[in-house]
C-alpha cells in the first residue's frame, strides 16, 4: 500500500494536466486506508503493551530507563495515530474542511493525556485485581461494540465485515473516543467521557483502597491518583481548546458551526435541476484558502452525501454554460436509502466516476430519482 500510494503520488506530479486530479484522489484514498490500518495496528498492539508495561512498573515500584522509553513511545504512537487519521480523512474528503496543523497538534495533546490517564488507571487496577480487570475489559468492550453496531456504521462492503470492523473499533473505545459515524458527535462524546471518567475514578479508588502498603508508600499512591486525575483533566482541557478554537468547521458554540452532514437540505441554485449533482464529493479539486473565505456561506454549509452544490447566492448570478457529460442515474431518492445501500452505492460509484473522469474531459453528473414523479421509475430501471 505504501508503494502504491507513492506511485500514485508521483503520477499525479508527472502526468499531463488533465490526468493529475485522477491520480491525486486515488492517492488520497490509499493514504486514508493506510492511516486507518496504522490506527488499528497501534491500538491492537501498542495499547495492550502500554498497559502491561505500566502494570509491571506499579508492581515493581520502579521504572527502568528502557522500560519508560518504550512505554512513552507506545503512548505517543497512540495519540499520533488517531490525530493523523483524522487529518488524512478530512484531507481525502472534498465535503470536509481540512484540519490545520495547529488543530492536529492540539488533538494529539488531547488524546495523549486522556489515553495516559486511562492506561494508568488500568495499570493500577490490574496490578491488584488481575482477574477482575480481565472481566472489566471484556464487559466494556462488549458494551462499546454493541453501541457502535447500534449506530449503523458504513465502513465495509458487507454486513459481517462491518460487524468485525465494529468489534475492532470497540477495542479503540476501551482507551479513547473515536468517531465512526457521520452526524452530531458531541452528545455521544459527552456520554463516552462521562462513562470513562466514572470508570477511571472507580478503578483508581479501588486500587487506592487495596494496594500493597509494603511496596508502595502512601505518598506515592497519592501522587499516582493525582496523576490520573490531572492527566484526564488536561486531556479534556485540550479537547475544549480544539473544539472551541481550532475545529475546521469553526467554534462549537458559534451559531455558524457545523456539526453534521445531514443537518438540512441546501436551497437549490436557480436554474439547476432539482435532483442533479454536478460531481461526487471526492472528485473535485480542493479550493484554496482565498476561495474558501470568499465564498459566502460556504463555511457553514452542510451538505448530504454525494452533494457538493454550494448554497444559494444572495442574488442570482449569470451561470456559465455547462458542458454536457456522462450522467450516472440512481434509482433511489436522495437521502431515502439505508446506510448499507448508501455505502455500497458510494463504493461502486467511486470506481465508476474515476474511470469516467479518466476517459472523459467532463465530470460526470449524479442524478437521483424524483420522489414526486413515479413515472420516471421506468427510465431508471435500465440504469445504475
Amino acid at each position: 500500500r505504501y508503494l502504491r500510494t507513492l506511485y500514485l503520488g508521483l503520477q499525479s506530479r508527472w502526468t499531463a494536466e488533465h490526468r493529475r486530479r485522477h491520480f491525486y484522489w486515488r492517492m488520497m484514498f490509499e493514504s486514508a486506508d493506510i492511516s486507518m490500518l496504522r490506527l488499528l495496528e497501534a491500538f491492537l498492539k501498542s495499547a495492550p503493551q502500554l498497559v502491561l508495561q505500566l502494570s509491571i512498573m506499579v508492581q515493581q515500584n520502579s521504572i527502568e530507563p528502557l522500560q519508560g522509553l518504550s512505554a512513552s513511545a507506545s503512548l505517543v504512537s497512540l495519540a499520533w495515530m488517531i490525530a493523523s487519521y483524522q487529518k488524512v480523512l478530512r484531507d481525502s474528503r472534498e465535503d470536509k474542511m481540512p484540519m490545520s496543523y495547529k488543530g492536529a497538534v492540539v488533538q494529539i495533546l488531547w488524546h495523549l493525556f486522556t489515553i495516559a490517564a486511562r492506561a494508568i488507571a488500568f495499570a493500577l487496577f490490574a496490578s491488584v485485581f488481575q482477574l477482575y480487570f480481565g472481566i472489566f475489559i471484556v464487559t466494556h468492550w462488549c458494551i462499546m461494540t454493541f453501541w457502535i453496531i447500534q449506530g449503523e456504521t458504513d465502513f465495509c462492503m458487507s454486513k459481517w465485515e462491518e460487524i468485525i470492523y465494529n468489534m475492532v473499533v470497540g477495542i479503540i473505545y476501551i482507551f479513547c473516543w473515536f468517531n465512526v459515524k457521520e452526524g452530531r458527535s458531541r452528545y455521544r462524546m459527552c456520554i463516552y467521557y462521562i462513562i470513562t471518567l466514572s470508570e477511571n475514578a472507580a478503578l483508581t479508588i479501588l486500587w487506592f483502597l487495596y494496594y500493597d502498603r509494603k511496596t508502595t508508600s502512601d505518598f506515592d499512591a497519592l501522587i499516582l491518583v493525582c496523576v490520573v486525575s490531572s492527566s484526564f483533566a488536561l486531556g479534556i482541557f485540550f479537547m475544549f481548546i480544539y473544539y472551541c478554537l481550532l475545529h475546521p468547521n469553526g467554534p462549537i458554540f458559534s451559531h455558524r458551526s457545523v456539526g453534521c452532514i445531514f443537518r438540512q437540505e441546501p436551497v437549490p441554485v436557480p436554474g439547476s435541476p432539482t435532483d442533479a449533482v454536478t460531481s461526487p464529493p471526492r472528485s473535485l479539486p480542493r479550493t484554496t484558502g482565498g476561495e474558501r473565505e470568499g465564498a459566502p456561506g460556504e463555511r457553514d454549509s452542510c451538505v448530504p452525501v454525494f452533494q457538493v452544490r454550494p448554497c444559494a447566492p444572495p442574488a442570482p448570478a449569470a451561470r456559465a454554460p455547462r458542458t454536457e457529460g456522462p450522467v450516472i442515474r440512481i434509482d433511489l431518492p436522495r437521502k431515502k436509502y439505508p446506510a448499507w445501500d448508501a455505502h455500497f452505492i458510494d463504493r461502486r460509484l467511486r470506481k465508476t466516476i474515476l474511470a469516467l473522469e479518466y476517459a472523459s474531459p467532463t465530470t460526470p453528473r449524479l442524478q437521483y430519482r424524483t420522489p414526486g414523479a413515479p413515472q420516471e421509475v421506468l427510465e431508471y430501471e435500465t440504469t445504475v
